[in-house]
């Protein structure tokens, strides 16, 4: 299995649901900022609206700290609103819902489950440079915790400020970083 991580977001353009609107998304709406993918498998289902609820929460959050948030799944973009407008914890939701039911996404982040045309719980931060810096997928029946999202984001933020540093295990804003070296060779 190849690893997707520090390669570049490929090229792609999907239509999405946001703020009550259809909207097209590319590659381009990526340049110069940090961005989250989180895929999940399909609208009107279980897991899933506990997750965007949970992301929903912490958006604002997100946005405080330069990142914007992609919700994907291979639903269209009229089933995102169909949901959004049946279900109050959807309805919260303020980043963009992307479209994928030609399964550009899903099958270019490597989620895609092919028998059932949809996609696995995968979470990838892309950063300004339009690279991958990290990618969890999951099985669907696992949710994800935005918290820790945002923790993990906070420290890909951090290294890429600081070169030469890494943020050990826990690590959050303010808590003390790693200079990798021969003098730390054993020490940890």
């Amino acid at each position: 299995m190849q690893t997707i991580i520090n390669t570049k977001v490929p090229d792609f353009k999907v239509q999405a649901f946001h703020h009550g609107d259809f909207k097209t998304v590319t590659q381009n709406d990526l340049k110069g900022k940090w961005s989250i993918f989180f895929f999940y498998p399909a609208d009107f289902t279980f897991v899933c609206p506990t997750e965007l609820g949970d992301m929903a929460d912490k958006y604002a959050e997100f946005q405080k700290i330069g990142v914007e948030v992609y919700g994907v799944s291979t639903d269209t973009h009229f089933t995102h609103k169909a949901w959004h407008d049946a279900s109050e914890t959807i309805k919260k939701i303020k980043y963009p819902m992307l479209a994928d039911p030609t399964f550009q996404l899903t099958r270019a982040f490597g989620v895609h489950i092919e028998e059932e045309g949809l996609a696995y719980r995968g979470t990838f931060l892309v950063n300004p440079e339009g690279k991958i810096v990290l990618a969890e997928v999951q099985d669907n029946g696992i949710g994800r915790n935005a918290d820790e999202l945002f923790r993990k984001t906070q420290a890909a933020q951090y290294i890429a400020a600081n070169p030469g540093e890494v943020c050990p295990a826990k690590w959050t804003p303010g808590k003390s970083t790693l200079k990798p070296g021969l003098d730390l060779v054993g020490k940890i």
